[in-house]
């Protein structure tokens, strides 16, 4: 399957998300493409911090694609692949568009903040343009992301999400930790820190991954 990562607002997470997510369905035996269509590269830089720490056996394939041209290049290279994973960039662009359109599922993680539950309403008029020119629906998957440990946030942020027809709101928040952070800066993931691993978060982004993917089967620190 081919997933996007997307949206309208910066600093949402996508990255993160997309990095792990690529790493998580690798660590289920599957081969797995990484595209960095994101101009500011964020998925290209955390891939060249895991080829230092990891001697370069990063455990999936990464390219850089930006532009119109992205849908044909996708269409090309998906067959040689279980899986595609396409980190955009917060804004609507032309590369976003086009993986969206090449895409079974698209990921928009939202903070629960008032301001980026606003930036939905111009997102769900692009889903609704892209769907119209569609053969088959786009998935289109979201949830809470760096939200809180605790706050009445995630609570009105989850009623609003829910309610937006355009998209299947999964109610699997992933907290802001510090887990990411940490095990991001070396280019891995919480599900590779051994000793230092955040459990709560393991537990978290993996029932996240499972209900957007349909896989069942745990990761282990």
């Amino acid at each position: 399957m081919i997933f996007t990562t997307a949206g309208e607002k910066g600093g949402s997470g996508r990255s993160t998300i997309a990095e792990h997510f690529t790493v998580w369905l690798s660590k289920q035996g599957f081969d797995v493409l990484l595209i960095d269509a994101d101009e500011q590269g964020t998925a290209s830089d955390f891939t060249a911090w895991r080829e230092q720490t990891l001697d370069g056996n990063v455990g999936y394939t990464l390219v850089q694609l930006v532009g119109a041209n992205l849908r044909k290049q996708v269409e090309t290279m998906k067959s040689k692949y279980d899986h595609i994973v396409i980190d955009t960039g917060g804004r609507d662009t032309t590369s976003q568009r086009a993986a969206l359109f090449a895409s079974d599922v698209a990921i928009i993680p939202i903070q629960p903040r008032s301001h980026d539950i606003w930036t939905l309403a111009k997102f769900t008029e692009i889903l609704e343009e892209i769907q119209a020119t569609r053969a088959t629906p786009l998935i289109a998957y979201t949830f809470l992301n760096r939200a809180d440990i605790t706050s009445a946030d995630n609570r009105e942020s989850a009623e609003a999400l829910s309610a937006i027809e355009q998209m299947t709101f999964i109610d699997c928040p992933v907290k802001n930790r510090k887990a990411y952070p940490n095990s991001g800066s070396a280019g891995l993931t919480v599900f590779e820190m051994g000793e230092k691993a955040d459990l709560k978060a393991i537990n978290e982004i993996t029932e996240l991954f499972k209900r957007i993917s349909h896989v069942n089967i745990n990761v282990t620190a």
